[in-house]
């Protein structure tokens, strides 16, 4: 399995205080693999240092072999796309404008579309379901829809990485897994390793591939499987009048 991101003594944190231990990480391609732990643990904060959207204090983040601080702004979109959480203005763009504009890093200066870059949209749309909506404005989608689209925009950016800041944050309970069962999907189907962040842990241990628990100032890494069976993350959210169930991955208040 190839190697499509890692972390190499990467230090996360505010104003240099690091919020956890230097950080070692490595995924192969073709992967759904989720980012938990609990409220202000620092999930976000490492989802942005990786997508250089906040600055690490120290170490490296590499794709496929390619440091990200060395390379330009160009070859960084074309590395990775990300999908952040939250509204905003979007004018008059609608669905199938908004999907085109994740080929603008393969376009060139003029952002004129060729045949393939239409069939990248159009597969984009039609693997998220947002082709039955294409021309409707974005400010008339819910938040669900409009999340299918961001993800679509960023499957059309056709990059080996996708990173996603809580992509269930405003979806009922149906609508998170639907929306996770597709991630994975896209995983496996087209080899993109897909890491999202996410408060969704039953979602989480039941679909991602491999999971990064961060707790106690720690980053852990492996299968949902692995770290339930080391009871990391029944230790990690272990509060006071409730237990975790391993078996059903959801909080049961101790009577």
């Amino acid at each position: 399995m190839t190697t499509a991101l890692r972390t190499e003594q990467l230090v996360i944190g505010h104003r240099h205080e690091p919020l956890i231990a230097p950080v070692d990480l490595h995924f192969g391609s073709g992967q759904l693999v989720a980012l938990i732990g609990v409220n202000g643990s620092g999930k976000t904060t490492l989802l942005r240092t990786i997508a250089g959207l906040h600055p690490a204090i120290s170490g490296r983040v590499l794709i496929q072999d390619r440091d990200m601080a060395r390379i330009t702004a160009m070859e960084r979109a074309r590395s990775m796309s990300v999908v952040l959480t939250g509204r905003t203005d979007m004018g008059l763009l609608d669905v199938r404008t908004l999907v085109s504009l994740g080929r603008q890093p393969w376009t060139g200066r003029l952002g004129l579309l060729t045949a393939k870059d239409r069939e990248r949209v159009q597969l984009a749309m039609e693997r998220t379901g947002v082709d039955r909506f294409e021309h409707r404005a974005l400010r008339a989608l819910s938040d669900g829809e409009l999340q299918l689209v961001l993800i679509a925009r960023a499957l059309a950016q056709d990059t080996p990485v996708m990173l996603l800041d809580e992509p269930t944050a405003y979806l009922d309970v149906v609508n998170r897994v639907r929306l996770v069962a597709l991630l994975r999907d896209v995983a496996h189907s087209t080899g993109t390793l897909v890491l999202l962040s996410t408060h969704d842990l039953q979602t989480a241990l039941e679909l991602a591939d491999r999971s990064v628990l961060i707790t106690g100032r720690e980053a852990i890494a492996g299968t949902p499987s692995e770290l339930l069976a080391a009871e990391a993350v029944q230790r990690a959210f272990a509060t006071s009048g409730m237990r975790f169930d391993p078996v059903t991955g959801s909080f049961k208040a101790v009577r």
